[in-house]
């Protein structure tokens, strides 16, 4: 917590003597509450005329000319710029050179070099590198979620909008991409037309040597930018990429009744890139391996890039058109990107059961954050931009779209589509609020939902629901209140199964401590039944002891795969919360995925295998399975599966094998780069083959490392193989160096590439010896936080506990915390949520000596 101090933005002064005032005031780095506050009750019509000299190497020089309207000159300007002092080197107001207050990330111009009513402040200024992701042969900014101000000098916070007129100077060779259309090149200088109004953390380019694709949607010619070398994996998915865009632009047109809200719609896809993908106007990035899918890529893999793709095309309207007004209503935009692409999507793969795909997309990765000491409210309190990256996380992204499915549940699809409408329109090209939308809906429904809001979006937990049964009556009990002492209301779904088969199902509300429902079928013979039996409802349905018992041994047995998807989730997060043995649950997996035909069933099955075996699981345990598992995922990959189903048996194999057979095997296909059993083998899958060889065959690390970096023929995924490198090599000291230069944050980037070392650099079979650096990563969170991208200080958390079990791992995170009752509390929930399937493994077998409370 920051000690309270008094914001100079907010005192005025007169004209005397105001410089020796601003050099009196304490200041706090960020943008405060106050201070936007502030400023967008004082500035208006915001304009950004840009210029940048771009370069390959050393400091890039910039100019901007800030033009507003001001309310009165009562008060002086602050202008965000988070860069080195000396990187201001010349300002004027309105024309004159002034001298301004440099102080904590604020460019301060004194209220006399100001006027009411129109104002020009231009600076000179060398850009700040942290957010210009400088490569060899390419750059791109990155400036969510305030770190616009760390580029170029700006009104930093989403509520002050502005136009944007961007050029640059580009060295010989380069290209460029911006938010506007490019108007001309001159002598390697590329002019960009002025944008429609825009938050700062949308404004972006992306210049260096790319490859471009044009084709006409809806009659606008739209742009991909590449860099992919490999001619025939670009042409095999470029037809698709388009095609997924067209209809996302169709359809979101359609259901919103607005037209695309902006002048221009390019796409640039980037090697490495931080995120799946960021939503800036006219100019969204793409992580380029999102996007450009091997031959043998799973319809998951399809599914996830149609998802991805119609979730930044949303952003058009639902973030961008429309704008939080600050950020603790990030959620708001995501909630939306992430619903819609679900109902965008599901035209495009007709083949796909969807309730399940939206179901094991969400719910699993929502649980994996709620149901921690970790978990936070969908909305939460943010007093500082600078801590807005904080935010982020599974909650927003997978927790935020099934609630909002229950929105759409309790006032209707139409009612709600209806109120979205109002909302677009009524808010165009500015900003609102979660409570603006509520207002609207809430005029379209007899429900409360005020109140309803309340527990499901401003307050954090998970439901906990237990049944019992009474003859015919089942009665529904919530164990769990909001921290506001409610209780969740929720629709759900109770599907009753006898011989495999759903005998009954009915959608109920569940409201208060306990709801009592007539089922007959349960007094009658049945195998099981399921509280959650769809996508619709949410929380931890604890299974009945009887329904357990069977599903454990006859879930694949389930005839809907819906149904089925859900049981195996139940089943999962009994084991999670220790309520089912890991050893138990590991052979109920076995047997499915045996039996399991359904693609999305497959591959959630595949992944919690990796969990339970890896993480749930002993030394001893896995030693006893290790075979058993391994034949099971080499029958996949030999069966006669389509190449998708096959290629993911393949990449869980590599994953977990730990027999000497198995890695021998694999080592002779990697060795010749042969097909398995017909199944080809993409660079990228040769080069993880390479990571996991080397780590199980430390005696031959160094001849595959080596061989494997020869191999490659992408230059980008050389760069990052090379880079990855030393967290595999079998010498404990050429490790120890790859972690220690990650102390320095110009060696934490690319972010993907640190975090792929990291993973491997805490291996499982190399756990005992890692352990060493969970200290020393946990000491570097809040530099990291600082530092790095939004996602980044969470991904660095689970790249480095992902690989431990052990209590002496557990013990250090408990003793980093304990030493730090004051610790910045959105960072420990972060580690708390990395941590928690460690603690929980380790305080279980402390505890119950591995059994569970069955």
């Amino acid at each position: 917590m920051c000690r309270p101090v008094f914001l100079l933005a907010v005192v005025l002064f007169t004209h005397v003597g105001v410089n020796e005032m601003l050099v009196s005031q304490e200041w706090v780095r960020g943008v405060s509450q106050e201070l936007a506050r502030q400023r967008k009750n004082s500035v208006s019509n915001v304009e950004y005329e840009l210029y940048f000299d771009l370069k390959k190497k050393g400091p890039i020089q910039g100019s901007v000319k800030l033009t507003f309207e001001l309310k009165a000159n009562t008060s002086p300007l602050v202008v965000d710029f988070n860069a080195p002092e000396e990187s201001v080197i010349r300002t004027l107001s309105n024309s004159r050179i002034v001298e301004p207050l440099i102080s904590q990330g604020h460019i301060v111009v004194a209220a006399r070099d100001l006027q009411k009513g129109k104002n020009t402040v231009e600076i000179e200024f060398v850009a700040g590198d942290q957010s210009l992701n400088r490569n060899e042969n390419f750059l791109y900014t990155l400036l969510v979620p305030d770190r616009a101000s760390t580029v170029f000098p700006c009104f930093d916070q989403p509520d002050i909008k502005g136009k944007f007129k961007l050029s640059l100077s580009l060295p010989e060779g380069w290209v460029a991409s911006a938010n506007g259309a490019r108007v001309k090149v001159e002598n390697n200088r590329w002019v960009f037309k002025q944008t429609r109004p825009i938050s700062t953390y949308l404004f972006a380019f992306a210049a260096g040597e790319f490859q471009s694709i044009t084709r006409e949607i809806n009659g606008r010619k739209v742009t991909m930018w590449h860099r992919e070398s490999d001619e025939e994996k670009v042409k095999r998915n470029v037809d698709d990429i388009f095609r997924i865009h067209a209809f996302s632009l169709e359809w979101l047109e359609e259901y919103t009744a607005i037209d695309y809200p902006f002048d221009k719609f390019d796409f640039v896809l980037i090697p490495s890139f931080q995120y799946g993908g960021m939503e800036h106007i006219g100019n969204i990035f793409y992580n380029a391996n999102s996007l450009f899918l091997d031959k043998t890529a799973t319809q998951n893999q399809k599914l996830n890039r149609a998802s991805l793709i119609a979730h930044e095309t949303a952003h058009m309207w639902f973030g961008n058109l429309v704008t939080m007004k600050w950020f603790n209503d990030v959620w708001l935009k995501e909630v939306f990107a992430n619903f819609m692409a679900a109902k965008i999507v599901n035209p495009s793969f007709p083949e796909i059961n969807h309730k399940l795909g939206f179901m094991l997309k969400h719910h699993p990765s929502a649980y994996g954050e709620d149901r921690t000491r970790g978990t936070y409210p969908i909305q939460q309190k943010l007093e500082n931009l600078r801590d807005a990256g904080t935010l982020y996380g599974r909650i927003i992204y997978m927790k935020a779209p099934i609630v909002m499915r229950q929105l759409e549940t309790i006032i209707g699809p139409q009612a709600l589509r209806d109120g979205l409408r109002e909302y677009l329109t009524k808010f165009s090209y500015d900003n609102a609020v979660w409570d603006d939308l509520i207002s609207i809906l809430d005029k379209k429904t007899e429900v409360d939902l005020n109140g309803w809001s309340e527990s499901w979006v401003k307050e954090p937990g998970t439901p906990e629901i237990q049944t019992r049964l009474d003859g015919a009556k089942l009665a529904i009990e919530q164990k769990r209140k909001t921290a506001g002492q409610k209780y969740w209301a929720q629709q759900i779904d109770i599907k009753v199964v006898s011989q495999g088969k759903t005998v009954k199902e009915v959608r109920t509300l569940i409201d208060g401590e306990s709801t009592s429902i007539d089922l007959p079928e349960l007094s009658r013979d049945y195998d099981f039944y399921l509280t959650n039996g769809s996508e619709l409802g949410y929380g931890y349905f604890r299974l009945d002891k009887k329904s357990k018992s069977y599903l454990l041994e006859h879930v694949h047995e389930v005839d809907d795969d819906v149904t089925r998807g859900a049981a195996w989730m139940a089943l999962y997060e009994s084991m999670v919360r220790g309520e089912t043995r890991p050893e138990q649950y590991m052979a109920t997996l076995v047997r499915g995925l045996k039996n399991e035909s359904e693609t999305l069933n497959r591959q959630n099955l595949l992944s919690q295998l990796s969990v339970v075996y890896w993480k749930f699981l002993s030394a001893n345990a896995r030693a006893k399975v290790a075979a058993q598992v391994e034949s099971v995922l080499w029958n996949g990959v030999k069966s006669s599966l389509k190449d998708d189903a096959r290629s993911a048996y393949f990449k869980s194999l590599v994953g977990v094998v730990t027999e000497k057979n198995s890695v021998e095997q694999l080592f002779e296909i990697w060795k010749e780069q042969s097909e398995v059993f017909g199944l080809p083998l993409s660079e990228n899958d040769l080069m993880t083959l390479a990571y996991e060889l080397a780590i199980r065959m430390p005696d031959r690390s160094a001849e595959i490392l080596d061989t494997q970096l020869e191999r490659i023929q992408n230059e980008d995924r050389k760069k990052r193989f090379r880079f990855v490198m030393p967290a595999l090599s079998a010498d404990p000291t050429v490790r120890h160096g790859f972690f220690e230069r990650l102390n320095q944050a110009q060696n934490r980037r690319p972010e993907r590439w640190v975090l792929e070392g990291l993973q491997y650099l805490h291996h499982p079979l190399r756990a005992a010896e890692s352990e060493k650096y969970i200290f020393p990563s946990l000491e570097l969170l809040e530099e990291i936080q600082l530092t790095g991208d939004i996602f980044f200080p969470k991904r660095w958390l689970v790249a480095t506990l992902g690989g431990h079990r052990s209590k002496s791992a557990a013990d250090v995170v408990t003793r980093f915390l304990g030493e730090r009752p004051e610790y910045p509390y959105r960072l420990k929930n972060k580690i708390l949520q990395a941590a928690d399937l460690l603690l929980k493994v380790a305080d279980r077998e402390s505890v119950h000596g591995g059994r569970t409370n069955e």
